[in-house]
């Protein structure tokens, strides 16, 4: 038999420095390492954590390319062969980590940066669990922020990912997570940009039951504030943050996470009276911040923009008194989609067809993590996740069949407004916890056509009507759908059943 050929992708993870053998690599430098490596670059916060500020404050998704969606051409060739070669040639540090703890989808990742940039490898231990040792990688990933050009450049079989040109930190971490959720849409199941959470509730019976919830929205649309809370539960009864932002629904219904050590939080605004789990984790010392506004006595602002709204924590699941100790879910009850749509009520429950349109529609605002420029204006993201390789439409045919198989109720929550009227946290919590419960009667709202609380235990929804509040709300509601309809036509591989579904 013909010896199989290395291809080209192969040999540019083989042409890699060995971590263990190279003179210009330090291989797993301790945390306390990597934190004196960017000595230079930070600011000590009141609090005694550091603080860093990066010329790059959002991913670059403009300039992100893989080769399963992309055609790359010459450039892009050299542009990762060029890196590349750069690496044997730089001072690095080098960390192996691991995305996931699932016993079928749990990977090794191999993490290459400048030592000055050391902040970054510092940040992405926080997030990602050790690997085991000895483990070979299954993703790879070179960082080089002085890179004169920006780009990214991304080769899923080989599990390599070239950052060129950009310090953010979100780009190290989503290298991995997006080849994490590629696997899972190999093997049956679909990776998801989402929070997990298990609810835990008191029956009649005096017995305990859990809920399991997924929670999928664009970074800054409150996520993981829902995520996270508490629902106000008293004990025996309970809320459990178990994933913040990437998860893998699998065919069994389990759904695996990756994040064993962190969660990646925005801080623009945070409040200790709503958030106060989420501020007592992001104020320990052993967080790290990046581009929050921090004096050079360490007085933190948490409410200014000074470097941007994209403001950011890594802090560490042990910190955040709603994390669990698992990553795992072991089944799915509820799935919410987030969205700030105006036109939406604070809650609808949706059919299995309706459902799969909202995960193709994504809808909601843009937010600061995503394009700066853009914030506040109105944008449409496949299953809120910017991180997809390969065809949305088929991501959306899987996601319409993993659901009916596994029966799981799914609901649109608007944590925006409706028309003028503000959805607060306080209103959003109230209908979670009795939608957790099972405690919410529905009704038909002739105006959206959609399925909406008649009655919620504590809460007068009556307030938030969409036609009350929302001016001219047929013409406006009759725009949405002509436009919704239009933006289905452009996904060749969705269902019709889909495409045709009323939402």
């Amino acid at each position: 038999m013909m010896p199989r050929q290395t291809s080209a992708t192969e040999q540019f993870v083989a042409s890699l420095p060995d971590p263990e053998r190279a003179d210009n690599v330090v291989y797993n430098p301790t945390t306390d390492e990597l934190r004196a490596y960017s000595e230079h670059l930070e600011t000590t916060t009141e609090f005694g954590s550091p603080s860093y500020v990066s010329e790059d404050r959002s991913r670059k998704s403009e300039q992100t390319k893989n080769t399963v969606d992309d055609a790359f051409d010459d450039a892009d060739e050299a542009l990762v062969a060029d890196v590349t070669d750069a690496a044997s040639e730089t001072d690095l540090v080098c960390v192996d980590r691991r995305v996931g703890r699932h016993p079928e989808h749990s990977y090794v990742c191999r993490y290459y940066v400048p030592e000055e940039y050391g902040r970054i490898a510092l940040s992405l231990c926080k997030l990602l669990e050790p690997a085991p040792e000895g483990a070979e990688p299954d993703f790879y990933t070179v960082q080089l922020p002085d890179w004169e050009e920006t780009g990214i450049r991304v080769l899923p079989d080989a599990g390599y990912t070239v950052v060129a040109g950009s310090d953010y930190t979100g780009e190290a971490k989503k290298s991995f997570l997006r080849l994490f959720m590629l696997e899972a849409k190999r093997a049956g199941g679909l990776g998801l940009h989402a929070g997990s959470k298990r609810v835990t509730l008191e029956t009649e019976d005096g017995d305990l039951t859990d809920v399991g919830q997924l929670f999928l929205g664009l970074s800054g649309t409150g996520k993981s504030t829902l995520t996270a809370h508490d629902l106000w539960l008293d004990e025996p009864e309970d809320a459990t943050m178990l994933q913040d932002d990437v998860c893998a629904l699998l065919p069994d219904g389990s759904v695996a996470g990756s994040e064993g050590e962190g969660l990646f939080v925005k801080t623009y605004g945070l409040d200790p009276e709503t958030e106060p789990a989420m501020y007592d984790a992001v104020t320990d010392e052993t967080a790290v911040l990046e581009n929050v506004d921090v004096d050079a006595d360490g007085t933190v602002d948490f409410d200014s923009d000074k470097y941007t709204t994209n403001g950011r924590a890594v802090i560490e699941r042990d910190q955040l008194s709603s994390a669990g100790e698992e990553i795992d879910l072991p089944g799915v009850d509820q799935i919410f989609f987030i969205t700030r749509n105006p036109a939406m009520p604070p809650v609808a429950k949706l059919t299995p067809e309706e459902a799969a349109v909202a995960f193709m529609l994504g809808e909601s605002v843009q937010t600061s993590a995503g394009d700066p420029s853009a914030a506040g204006e109105s944008i449409r993201v496949v299953g809120t996740n910017p991180f997809i390789v390969g065809s949305e439409g088929e991501e959306g045919n899987r996601f319409r069949d993993l659901i009916a198989d596994l029966d799981v109720d799914c609901y649109v929550l608007n944590t925006g407004r409706v028309g003028t009227r503000d959805v607060g946290v306080d209103d959003t919590i109230t209908l979670l916890r009795a939608i957790s419960r099972g405690s919410v009667s529905w009704t038909h709202d002739d105006a959206t056509d959609l399925t909406v609380p008649r009655d919620v235990p504590g809460m007068d929804v009556s307030e938030f009507d969409v036609a009350a509040n929302l001016p001219d709300h047929e013409a406006e509601l009759s725009t949405l759908r002509a436009e919704r309809e239009a933006y289905l036509e452009r996904f060749d591989a969705l269902d019709d059943d889909i495409t045709d579904a009323r939402y």
